[in-house]
C-alpha cells in the first residue's frame, strides 16, 4: 500500500479532519495519551497508549456520529436518524442526537448487553430490540429509514463518518510529534480510515498498521483483491471490529493509505486485555485492546515510538469475565490437570495439602467414579487451579509427581 498524499486519492481530506476537530471542539474529550513501561520494555523503544476508552459514551463512536449528524440538512434533521447497533455506535448516535436536537431511533439486536441498552436509552434515543444477529438488526433499521424518511446513520462507510474518527489522528500527533508507528483496530475500517488521512497528509513517514481480529479478518483478502468481500461469518469475542465487509469508503483510503493490516489471535486479544487492566489499570473492549494483542504477538515488528489506540472500554460485565480467564489461561496462570487416586478417606485432603504447600489456588476440583477405565478402588480428580505464570505450572505439576500422584493430563 502506497503512503500518497490523500489529496489526490481520498475521498476525505485533511481540511475535512480540521474541519472535523473544529466540530467537535466542547463536545468530544481530547483524551489522554499514557506511556507504557511494560510495553515499552517489551518493543525496546517507547510505547503510549491512547486511552480512546476514556472518551464520552466509552468509544471512539461520538465524532463520527456528531459530525455525520451535524451536517443534515434541517429537513433531514427534521426527519430524525435511525441506527443498528449492538453497541458503541448506538450510544455515539444516542448522544450526538440529543446534543443537537435530533431524534434518534437505534435498533439493536435481542440479545445486546442490557447494559449497552440501558445507556443508549439513557442517552435520549428510541431504543427497539429487533433480530437475533446484527444483519437482521440492520435490516429493520434500513426499513424504518425508508418507511419514515429517518436518516440512516451507518457506523463507518460516509465520508463525515471517517473524516470525525481522523480527529484521532490529528490528536495523537498533537500529543507525540515523535511518533513513528500508530497501531489501530480495524472492523470496517472508518477508523483507521481516518486516522490514516490526517497522519499521512501530515506526517508520511508515519507507519499505520490496522489490526483485525483473525475470525473476523475481511480487510486482508480484500485488499489482496483490490474490492471489498464479504466473510461468510465473522466470528470473534471483539464485537467492536467484528464485520463481514469493508466500508466502500474506508476501503478506498485503506487501501492507499495504511501501511498495513495484521491479524490477531482470540488468545492474544485476551491478553491483552488482561495486561491493560492489570498494568495500565484501564478497562478496556477486545476491539480495543486489538493494538496491545498485535505489539503482544509481534514486539520487534514495530518502529518506535509506537501509540496504540485503545478504542473502547465498553465491555459487558459477563463478557469481561470470560475473556479475563481466557487471557490468564492464554498466560499460563490456570493450569488444568487431571490426577488417578485410590478413592479412601483423606487421599482428597492430602492432595489439596500438597497444592497448598506448592502455592496452587484451587479453584475447582470435581471427581469421577463411574468411568469404566477406573478400577474399583479407584478415583479420577480433575483440578483447576490458578497459578503465577508457566513455569509455576511447571513446578506445580513437578511438586505433585514427587508426592508420588501420576498426572494424567
Amino acid at each position: 500500500m502506497n503512503a500518497r498524499l490523500p489529496q489526490l486519492i481520498s475521498p476525505v481530506i485533511l481540511d475535512d479532519v480540521r474541519g472535523a476537530q473544529k466540530m467537535l471542539s466542547g463536545v468530544a474529550r481530547v483524551t489522554p495519551m499514557e506511556g507504557s513501561r511494560h510495553l515499552t520494555r517489551l518493543v525496546g523503544s517507547p510505547v503510549h497508549l491512547k486511552c480512546e476508552n476514556l472518551q464520552r459514551t466509552g468509544s471512539f463512536k461520538l465524532r463520527g456520529a456528531y459530525v455525520r449528524i451535524s451536517g443534515l440538512r434541517p429537513e433531514e434533521r427534521a426527519a430524525g436518524v435511525v441506527a443498528a447497533s449492538a453497541g458503541n455506535h448506538a450510544q455515539g448516535v444516542a448522544l450526538a442526537s440529543s446534543l443537537l436536537g435530533v431524534r434518534s431511533t437505534v435498533f439493536m439486536p435481542v440479545g445486546a448487553p442490557l447494559p449497552k441498552v440501558a445507556a443508549t436509552r439513557e442517552y435520549g434515543a428510541d431504543v427497539r430490540l429487533a433480530g437475533q444477529v446484527i444483519d437482521e438488526t440492520l435490516a429493520r433499521a434500513e426499513e424504518y429509514a425508508h418507511e419514515t424518511g429517518a436518516v440512516f446513520i451507518h457506523p463507518f462507510d460516509h465520508p463525515d463518518i471517517v473524516a470525525g474518527q481522523g480527529t484521532l489522528g490529528l490528536e495523537i500527533l498533537e500529543q507525540c510529534p515523535e511518533v513513528r508507528t500508530i497501531l489501530v483496530g480495524v472492523g470496517g475500517g472508518g477508523l483507521a480510515a481516518g486516522i490514516a488521512v490526517a497522519v499521512k497528509a501530515l506526517r508520511p513517514d508515519v507507519r499505520v498498521v490496522g489490526v483485525q481480529a483473525e475470525g473476523a479478518a475481511a480487510y486482508p483478502p480484500s485488499l489482496a483483491a483490490g474490492r471489498p468481500l464479504s466473510l461468510e461469518a465473522p466470528s470473534t469475542m471483539a464485537d467492536g471490529i467484528k464485520v463481514g465487509r469493508p466500508g466502500d469508503v474506508p476501503f478506498r483510503i485503506i487501501s492507499e493509505l495504511v501501511d498495513e493490516v495484521r491479524t490477531v489471535s482470540e488468545d492474544a486479544l485476551s491478553s491483552a486485555l488482561l495486561l491493560c487492566l492489570e498494568r495500565a489499570k484501564l478497562v478496556v473492549e477486545p476491539a480495543g485492546a486489538s493494538p496491545v494483542a498485535a505489539l503482544l504477538g509481534d514486539p520487534g515488528a514495530f518502529e518506535g515510538p509506537v501509540v496504540a489506540l485503545l478504542s473502547g472500554g465498553n465491555v459487558d460485565p459477563l463478557l469481561m469475565q470470560r475473556v479475563l480467564r481466557h487471557g490468564m489461561a492464554a498466560a499460563g496462570r490456570y493450569l488444568s490437570l487431571r490426577l488417578r487416586l485410590t478413592d479412601r478417606p483423606g487421599v482428597l485432603a492430602a492432595l489439596l495439602g500438597t497444592l497448598s504447600e506448592a502455592d496452587a489456588n484451587v479453584l475447582d476440583v470435581s471427581h469421577v467414579r463411574t468411568d469404566p477405565r477406573l478400577g474399583l478402588t479407584e478415583v479420577e480428580v480433575e483440578l483447576q487451579l490458578e497459578t503465577k505464570g508457566p513455569e509455576h505450572c511447571e513446578e506445580v505439576a513437578a511438586v505433585l509427581r514427587s508426592a508420588g500422584y501420576t498426572v494424567l493430563d
